[in-house]
């Protein structure tokens, strides 16, 4: 069935249209309001507050086209019209992060205003006109209203333990997954890496060897991390999110000091200038991660580079003597 345009419609369907968006973008505030409620209970308040707006605003739609023609409202929709304002699909908006669901939020209101004057524009009855003309001039006016509901929501305390929250919730969904693929990808592939290189002394052997470990450590990472937790007690987010965190980060912790022995035999001493070149990433690789678990862990920066340098140190000695028996 070919899409209709905008110019098409009459007053009748203009008002069917408008009344099942109004209807449409309530339901998804009331979602947003209640998907961050637990978390973010002040900022579900100004979703809640911006969803009754615009039930607010269907009934006034509703009692016009009641009044012109009749309670039948014929079935169609936005989706039905060419070129009119889209909406994400409920599961996908209801997944997006407080700060996205304000921007959606932003959004939907300008295409909403945008829609109401183009509506208006072609309109001839006057009240249907002068309706339009109002919402438009709501919507346009809603990003403000919005900022008006997080001042009255979001003030003092509450902004800030809604910012400690979304806080939590980053290093509980990105970072510690990330970190633990890390350690284990810089720390776990040191054995097999510096036991190939000294038992063959050819670089691209070694390469391929690390190569493997830092892939199989990824694979192995990221499918043990996401079948570990759901998400639905400990809030720690989408499991396959974390486990494609956790699997990238191993991966990339193991790349690093492989990727040195790349260095082509005909470099002079090619091994060991590979050798040297690896060792210092291992370094780098092992303070970053002592970095982030200061950062974000709460973990004392010595102590945190004391434990870590350990444990590196410990693979990486193994992985010598083995290499080298």
């Amino acid at each position: 069935m070919a899409l209709m345009t905008l110019p098409q419609l009459g007053e009748r369907e203009v008002l069917a249209v408008a009344i099942a968006s109004e209807e449409e973008d309530s339901r998804i505030y009331q979602t947003f309001a209640e998907k961050v409620r637990e978390q973010y209970p002040h900022s579900a308040a100004v979703f809640e507050e911006m969803a009754e707006e615009e039930r607010g605003h269907r009934q006034m739609l509703y009692e016009l086209y009641r009044e012109k023609f009749g309670e039948h409202l014929p079935p169609i929709r936005r989706e039905d019209v060419k070129g009119f304002l889209k909406r994400r699909p409920i599961w996908l908006t209801a997944n997006l992060g407080v700060d996205k669901m304000r921007q959606e939020a932003a959004i939907m209101e300008m295409q909403a205003a945008r829609f109401y004057e183009k509506a208006a524009s072609q309109t001839l009855d006057v009240s249907v006109r002068e309706l339009l003309t109002r919402l438009a001039e709501i919507e346009r006016g809603h990003k403000k209203k919005a900022e008006q509901l997080e001042a009255t929501h979001l003030q003092g305390d509450a902004k800030a333990e809604e910012e400690a929250t979304k806080r939590r919730m980053f290093v509980l969904q990105f970072v510690q997954p990330g970190l633990a693929g890390l350690m284990d990808g810089s720390v776990s592939t040191l054995a097999p890496l510096f036991a190939a290189a000294f038992a063959t002394q050819n670089n691209w052997e070694t390469f391929l060897v690390g190569l493997a470990a830092s892939i199989g450590a990824g694979i192995s990472m990221g499918f043990a991390e996401a079948l570990s937790d759901d998400g639905s007690l400990t809030g720690r987010g989408t499991p396959w999110l974390r486990g494609l965190v956790t699997g990238l980060m191993t991966t990339l912790g193991g790349i690093g000091h492989t990727l040195p022995f790349l260095v082509p035999d005909s470099v002079p001493n090619a091994f060991y200038v590979a050798t040297s070149i690896a060792v210092v990433i291992v370094l780098i690789e092992l303070w970053v991660i002592a970095w982030i678990r200061a950062k974000y862990m709460d973990t004392p920066f010595l102590q945190a580079a004391f434990q870590v340098v350990l444990g590196g140190a410990l693979v990486f000695a193994a992985g010598i003597l083995i290499g080298s028996a």
